[in-house]
């Protein structure tokens, strides 16, 4: 099978060397959590350490102590910024996993209530009543598939 490039700048003509330079790319974040995680955790961690140092240099006239109750500080509140991010990962995965098996006992056990809310998915993004009724039927077919479908557009949103 050949596959055949065209040109960037006109596209009835087939793509040269000098196009390749403008194809591109795009990526996009996929997950914001980590940089969320990141800027709560660097304005947590730099905050109380300096107004620890702050308060401590009021009411101590040794520099050591406040350097080593500012280090103490910094290492108490990594371990429970590290702490309370891990206990939130896994209480969101046990909610996903939870979610997941509810939308396997719907999908068997109330399969017409299941097919509605697939169809008023597909009535949402535009589609005619004949094309709801197609793709309910196609994704119904494979109850991993459709499992899947309604976790990700239906329901909650997938932790990874």
């Amino acid at each position: 099978m050949t596959v055949y490039a065209l040109s960037m700048r006109n596209p009835t003509k087939p793509a040269t060397g000098m196009d390749t330079h403008l194809r591109h790319e795009e990526q996009h974040l996929t997950s914001s959590d980590l940089l969320t995680d990141i800027v709560i955790g660097m304005s947590d961690g730099l905050t109380v350490p300096f107004a620890l140092a702050a308060g401590l240099s009021g009411a101590v006239s040794s520099t050591g102590i406040i350097v080593i109750a500012g280090i103490a500080e910094i290492c108490a509140g990594s371990i429970a910024m590290g702490l309370g991010g891990y206990l939130a990962g896994k209480t969101e995965q046990d909610h996903y996993k939870t979610e997941l098996q509810r939308e396997f006992y719907e999908v068997d056990n109330l399969r017409d209530r299941e097919e509605a809310e697939t169809k008023e998915f597909f009535a949402n993004i535009g589609l005619s009543e004949e094309l709801q009724e197609q793709a309910t039927l196609e994704i119904a077919k494979d109850k991993k598939q459709w499992v899947d479908f309604m976790m990700k557009y239906a329901k909650v949103k997938s932790p990874v």
